[in-house]
């Protein structure tokens, strides 16, 4: 079986270095054997999280949109970018709107994040490589009920670490974007097929 997985960057400014990340880790799923579903936040605006605004309008139509396309897939690798040594607002701001879809057109419980099986890479101009906003962003995710697997890809220096394909000039960023694509697509077969089953 050949696992669905979705992608998506936490920024959506042109030539974000956390896209390249995105896209490095589309080819290696694919490579891998994985069905890869590549999308930008960009298409999917959403206002900041206001309970005012839910109650007198609902769950905006996007995020009831994200909700179900990661429903109907197997496993999601987010990249993230580091603003302010965490995650960007426009992720946490998805996250947070898509949480709050608790049902189907058809009234039938939905948890989008329960149970998925998560990986996280990021990216910098720095020398952290956006690892501070890859833990914060875990603990978010961990939180949703989420299952983030534990190998991660953090990208430092990333404007000098892709060539002109876009594919890692370092092996040892190859290595780890494979091993991460690797364990995300074993563990998500292995939940769907114990949700087959």
């Amino acid at each position: 079986m050949n696992p669905k997985i979705l992608v998506f960057a936490g920024s959506i400014r042109s030539g974000a270095l956390s896209g390249k990340t995105a896209d490095a880790a589309v080819k290696e799923l694919a490579l891998q054997g994985a069905e890869v579903t590549r999308i930008s936040l960009a298409d999917y605006p959403l206002p900041i999280l206001n309970q005012d605004l839910e109650r007198e309008k609902g769950v905006p139509e996007n995020a009831v949109k994200l909700a179900h396309m990661l429903a109907a897939h197997d496993g999601l690798l987010i990249a993230t970018p580091e603003y302010n040594s965490s995650l960007p607002p426009l992720l946490k701001n998805t996250i947070d709107w898509i949480s709050r879809v608790k049902a189907d057109a058809q009234g039938r419980s939905l948890r989008a994040f329960r149970g998925k099986p998560v990986a996280l890479c990021s990216s910098s101009d720095g020398g952290y490589a956006g690892a501070r906003a890859i833990i914060h962003l875990r603990g978010v995710l961990v939180h949703c009920q989420a299952e983030v697997i534990t190998p991660q890809c953090s990208v430092s220096r990333a404007q000098e670490a892709f060539d002109e394909n876009g594919d890692f000039l370092e092996e040892r960023l190859q290595k780890a974007m494979a091993k991460v694509c690797r364990t995300l697509i074993e563990r998500a077969r292995m939940l769907s097929t114990r949700v087959e089953v």
